[in-house]
C-alpha cells in the first residue's frame, strides 16, 4: 500500500465535517474559513515512540494522544478545536496498527468537533506530528502571564494519575480497566474548562510536563512567586489505592501527562469559580496562592514551609 491509498483508506473520511473547512485532504494545502471576530490559534506538538510514549503502547491510544496534546494546548489558550493537521511517519504501513491508530486519533477529534484538513505520510521511524488550529473571540486569548501577588492558584482533575499509570503500563500492566492506565492511555484535554475560564483566568497553563514544573512557567518574567499547600493537592482515590501518599504527592507534583489546566485567578473573581466548574465537567481545587516574593515555597503536612525546585519533564537534560 503506498502513502495515497494509505491516507485514503484511514483519514481521507475521518474527523468532523464542518462548514468552515473550504478544501481539505486531497490537494497541495488546506483552504479554510475564520470565521467574523475570531482569531486563530494554532499548535503544534509530536510524538516519538520511546520517549512520549512506550514503543509497546496500544496503537488506538497513539492516535488519542497525538491528538490530545495539541488540544490541551488549545484549552489553555480558551479556544474550542477546529481543524488539525497529520504528518505522520511509519516504519511499514501495517494496517492493523493504521486502524486502531486513525481510531483513537477520530475517536477525539469527533468528541471535540475536528476536522482532519490534511497532513503528510512518509517512511520511516515512528513519529506523529499534529498541528491544531482553535477558535477564539477576538481579544479573549487566556495567557501564561498575567497573574498578581494575591491570585489564587488552583488545578483541574487531579494530577498524578496519567504518571501512575505510566508506572503500571511499563510495569506490563496494560488494563484499561485501572483508572490510572485510562488517564495515560486517553488524557481528556480540558476544552470547556478552557473556554469557561475566559474573562476569569489571569493566567493559564495546561499540566504536561508535571505541575511543578508548569506552574513555575507562569510566574517567569512577573517578577513573582507561589506558596502551594501539600494537604490540598487532589489526590484521587485510585492512586492512594496503588501508592503511598508520599508518592502520590510526588507524582501530583512532577510526574506529568496530566493534561490537566493550573491557573490564577484574581481575589475579586473567585465567586466565578463555582459557574466554572459546573461548565468543566470536572473537578477544580485551590492548590495555593501567588506571592510578591519570587520563588516557588510549599507548605507540608506540618505546616512548615519549604522551598521546592520545579523538577518536571525536559527534552535534552
Amino acid at each position: 500500500m503506498d502513502e495515497f491509498a494509505l491516507i485514503r483508506r484511514y483519514f481521507a473520511s475521518g474527523g468532523a465535517a464542518r462548514g468552515d473547512v473550504v478544501l481539505g485532504i486531497g490537494d497541495d494545502a488546506a483552504v479554510l474559513r475564520v470565521p467574523e471576530g475570531h482569531e486563530l490559534v494554532v499548535t503544534t506538538d509530536n510524538l516519538v515512540a520511546g520517549v512520549h510514549f512506550p514503543v509497546t503502547l496500544d496503537a488506538e491510544s497513539i492516535g488519542y494522544r497525538a491528538l490530545a496534546a495539541n488540544l490541551s494546548d488549545l484549552a489553555a489558550m480558551g479556544a474550542e478545536p477546529a481543524w488539525a493537521l497529520l504528518a505522520i511517519t511509519l516504519p511499514e504501513a501495517d494496517e492493523n496498527w493504521l486502524e486502531r491508530f486513525s481510531r483513537g486519533f477520530f475517536r477525539l477529534a469527533l468528541q471535540h468537533h475536528v476536522a482532519l484538513v490534511g497532513g503528510n505520510v512518509a517512511h520511516g521511524p515512528l513519529n506523529i506530528a499534529v498541528t491544531a488550529h482553535g477558535l477564539i473571540p477576538a481579544g479573549a486569548a487566556l495567557k501564561r502571564t498575567g497573574a498578581q501577588p494575591g491570585d489564587a492558584i488552583f488545578v483541574t482533575g487531579h494530577p498524578g494519575d496519567a504518571a501512575a499509570g505510566l508506572k503500571l503500563i511499563q510495569s506490563g500492566h496494560t488494563d484499561l480497566r485501572h483508572a490510572c492506565v485510562q488517564r495515560f492511555c486517553f488524557p481528556e484535554p480540558r476544552i470547556a474548562a478552557g473556554v469557561a475560564l475566559r474573562g476569569v483566568a489571569s493566567s493559564v497553563i495546561d499540566v504536561s510536563d508535571g505541575l511543578l514544573a508548569d506552574l513555575s512557567h507562569l510566574l517567569e518574567g512577573g517578577n513573582i512567586g507561589a506558596t502551594l499547600e501539600l494537604a490540598a493537592l487532589p489526590l484521587s482515590a485510585d492512586i492512594l489505592r496503588m501508592e503511598t501518599l508520599g508518592a502520590a504527592r510526588e507524582y501530583a507534583l512532577s510526574g506529568g501527562d496530566d493534561y490537566e489546566l493550573c491557573f490564577t485567578v484574581p481575589q475579586n473573581r473567585l465567586s466565578q469559580l463555582d459557574a466554572v466548574a459546573a461548565n468543566s465537567g470536572c473537578s477544580v481545587t485551590r492548590i495555593g496562592t501567588i506571592d510578591a516574593e519570587p520563588g516557588l515555597r510549599m507548605h507540608d503536612a506540618n505546616g512548615v514551609v519549604r522551598g521546592v525546585n520545579r523538577a518536571g519533564y525536559r527534552h535534552f537534560s
